[in-house]
């Protein structure tokens, strides 16, 4: 059955249009085609800015904005955009609203200050280790506020966008290579300050 389900995933993929066409068709003067990279990019925007914000409500407010502002420059930037060569719509669109959930947190807002790690609570699970799991929890997000501003960005593009070395390099302006080392850096970074304690500690 999940063969199945990926199978028709990747059919359905296939026979969709890629963010080049619906940018050339958006510049032809089909408006829904701007509509469509909306919809295909909203999950990952309101995902990469959830981690700026306390709230949700703070987040698609975020999102809304960074759509707004994309679709008032849209057709000035498509346009500089080659018309045989691929359209970096999503590291654009990202980078708009990366500028906004900076611009949100230098208001007195922390970033991650909302980081939602996932549940890893069971029913097996007891009081001691329950506990255990909330202040490593803790841990992890309080380790991820003291990381230096481009590692906590790659490191957000990665895990929460799910972007590829080569488009958090080509969204944040730095090389593929540099996206890597603080990548690297980063995740070294928390795991020391986050290690599982010993025998003897626990």
């Amino acid at each position: 059955m999940k063969a199945l389900e990926t199978s028709l995933a990747l059919a359905k993929a296939a026979t969709e249009p890629s963010d080049e066409a619906l940018c050339r068709a958006f510049l032809a003067g089909d408006e829904t085609a701007f509509g469509t990279l909306v919809e295909r990019h909203r999950a990952l925007v309101f995902a990469l800015l959830r981690r700026y914000t306390a709230r949700p409500e703070d987040a698609a407010d975020l999102a809304q904005q960074a759509f707004l502002r994309a679709l008032e420059a849209s057709r000035r930037v498509f346009a500089r955009w080659s018309p045989s060569g691929p359209a970096p719509f999503r590291a654009w669109l990202i980078r708009i609203a990366l500028n906004l959930a900076k611009n949100h947190a230098r208001q007195g807002r922390r970033w991650f200050q909302a980081v939602e790690l996932p549940e890893t609570e069971s029913p097996e699970e007891s009081a001691q280790e329950a506990l255990e799991r909330s202040e490593r929890e803790r841990q992890v997000r309080a380790a991820v506020l003291t990381l230096p501003r481009r590692q906590r960005e790659v490191l957000t593009l990665r895990v929460d966008g799910g972007l590829g070395f080569r488009d958090i390099a080509e969204t944040l302006g730095i090389t593929e290579t540099n996206a890597k080392v603080n990548f690297h850096h980063a995740v070294k970074r928390l795991r020391a300050q986050v290690a599982e304690p010993s025998e003897e500690e626990r």
